[in-house]
């Protein structure tokens, strides 16, 4: 099943990952991409779970998907 992940969401957790990769990762930037997970589970009728695995794996593994064309 193919998860639809608005620009707005894969922003706050890109933004979440460069963080945690740099070792500075804030609660403000946390809890923006939690509450972005959250709002986008509840409008899409999926769990939160379900989004958020779906919105770290767009993020974290984007290079190791093939490239289209």
């Amino acid at each position: 099943m193919t998860i639809e992940l608005p620009d707005d969401l894969i922003a706050a957790e890109r933004a979440a990952w460069e963080e945690i990769q740099t070792g500075s990762l804030t609660v403000a930037t946390a809890e923006a991409a939690q509450a972005a997970v959250t709002a986008h589970a509840k409008v899409a009728g999926l769990s939160r779970y379900t989004v958020e695995m779906a919105v770290k794996k767009a993020v974290r593994h984007a290079e190791a998907e093939p490239a289209e064309g």
